[in-house]
């Protein structure tokens, strides 16, 4: 199991679920509806916390989110089925990436313990931030190159026009 408390729930669940339904936008190229994006993320951020109780390896938690991600982003965002699965996986795949350069961060650059940091609650929570901030200027950097190049589409019915 992987516990959250409430701490690390709104300063870290929180922001990043809103941020990963926004990358999902972005990586499908898809106008954002604020109310749908909204709801999305609210369903999507009690999803993840109903999923890191379930007693499940490390990993499929990761996977089972995927597939949350497809759902919502399908059913109540309205985009496609394929942009849905693309957009997820690149999301959760930045992600990742963004975390293990923060991993390496934190005991390269910081010369802290992975395994001590991960174990405080508080101090995962300030050493989480850079891998958060990184992913975010990604997300929102590739997100004003499509909005100045007008790519991002309309998601009318599951279909990008």
């Amino acid at each position: 199991m992987l516990r959250l408390n409430l701490l690390e729930v709104f300063l870290r669940t929180l922001p990043e679920e809103f941020l990963v339904i926004f990358a999902v936008y972005v990586f499908s190229k898809t106008v954002i509806n604020m109310k749908r994006y909204i709801i999305s993320s609210i369903f999507f951020i009690i999803a993840v916390c109903l999923i890191r109780l379930l007693p499940i390896q490390y990993g499929v938690h990761t996977i089972i989110s995927i597939v949350v991600i497809i759902i919502l982003t399908t059913n109540i965002n309205k985009i496609s089925i394929i942009k849905s699965i693309q957009a997820s996986i690149m999301t959760i795949i930045l992600e990742f990436i963004c975390e293990g350069v923060n991993v390496f961060i934190i005991q390269y650059i910081f010369k802290a313990d992975v395994r001590y940091v991960l174990n405080d609650p508080s101090l995962k929570i300030l050493y989480g931030i850079p891998s958060l901030l990184i992913f975010a200027a990604i997300v929102f950097t590739y997100y004003v190159y499509l909005t100045k190049n007008k790519e991002l589409k309309e998601a009318i019915d599951g279909e990008i026009i």
